[in-house]
């Protein structure tokens, strides 16, 4: 495997047309997970993929497998659990890139995964283990799957990538803080939102999070993401460096944005190319999404991001 990730994936529920759910007349329902779009966005780019998760033993669950393995995922250790159902969620695009969810997640299979549902050989064979801040948030058990999967990681020399990709709406805010502020000092690559930053480290400026984050030996890179802004970077010991952003004519679903970034640099990590690249990549392919309705929708592939890339940025405005 190229990258193993592992995360809950659900069924996302959204309104046909735009505006307040309680209008809606019919819901579309389309597949959504924060890790898993990053692993089809990292697929679609040419890379080996494979997820560690579970889905209930129902149709919602059949339908995430098999999208999601139908991207050319590996998901032989999804677990398919007779005891708890796959969790749902409901998005409103209310209009002008506003977006509004609501969790149906509590109680749910991926909620339950615990240690030993991790496949130690299958993330020992991995170059990249990919994680975020959602995974723990879920349960206890979850939280200690994730810490046991940085620790498998780790021994076996797998360099461990953390986006906090912060949900206050899944735990406490004391819970958050200390539980994220504890895995990106364990990461050795922390790809962070200036929202994040704030709420871990009251600053949105990427020096002061990097000099916070580089406190741990652990941590070899940092990368702030910023929006329209673009992003910035900074490597121990290094000066902060900018990457321009890819301006869009119009945000449609801004909804997986930070996962496509995620997915564009690690596919310019794979690929060894020089760490400013591998951000260009992450803003290039975080840009895209956002033109597209759907969390994973609008990912592109190999060919589709190089044209992107190789654009006048005048052209990318029109």
């Amino acid at each position: 495997m190229d990258v193993v990730a592992i995360g809950e994936t659900l069924l996302s529920l959204t309104p046909e047309q735009n505006g307040l759910l309680r209008h809606a007349e019919s819901l579309k329902p389309k597949v959504a997970g924060a890790e898993t779009n990053t692993l089809i966005g990292l697929s679609r780019l040419g890379h080996r993929t494979g997820w560690i998760s579970a889905v209930g033993n129902d149709e919602i669950g059949e339908r995430i497998v098999a999208t999601v393995r139908g991207e050319g995922i590996d998901t032989s250790h999804v677990k398919k659990d007779d005891e708890h159902n796959t969790g749902i969620f409901f998005k409103e695009i209310i209009g002008s890139g506003e977006v509004r969810v609501q969790y149906f997640r509590a109680g749910s299979a991926a909620s339950h995964l615990e240690p030993a549902d991790l496949p130690v050989s299958f993330i020992r064979s991995a170059k990249y283990l990919y994680i975020t801040g959602i995974t723990p948030a879920l349960s206890e058990s979850c939280k200690h799957t994730i810490f046991e999967a940085i620790k498998i990681a780790r021994e076996s020399g797998v360099s461990v990538v953390f986006d906090p990709n912060l949900r206050r709406k899944l735990w406490g805010e004391e819970e958050a803080r200390t539980t994220l502020t504890s895995l990106c000092e364990l990461s050795d690559i922390v790809l962070i939102g200036g929202t994040e930053g704030m709420f871990l480290f009251g600053t949105t400026e990427t020096d002061e999070i990097a000099h916070r984050l580089f406190k741990s030996p652990q941590t070899g890179l940092v990368v702030v993401k910023q929006g329209e802004k673009g992003a910035a970077y900074a490597l121990p010991g290094s000066d902060v460096f900018q990457v321009e952003p890819y301006p869009v004519s119009s945000v449609v679903d801004p909804v997986g944005a930070g996962d496509g970034f995620a997915a564009g640099f690690l596919s310019g990590m794979l690929h060894g190319l020089k760490t400013e690249e591998c951000v260009r990549m992450g803003c290039a392919v975080g840009a895209m999404v956002t033109m597209v309705s759907g969390d994973y929708e609008g990912l592109p592939d190999e060919r589709r991001l190089q044209s992107f890339l190789s654009r006048d940025r005048e052209d990318i405005e029109r």
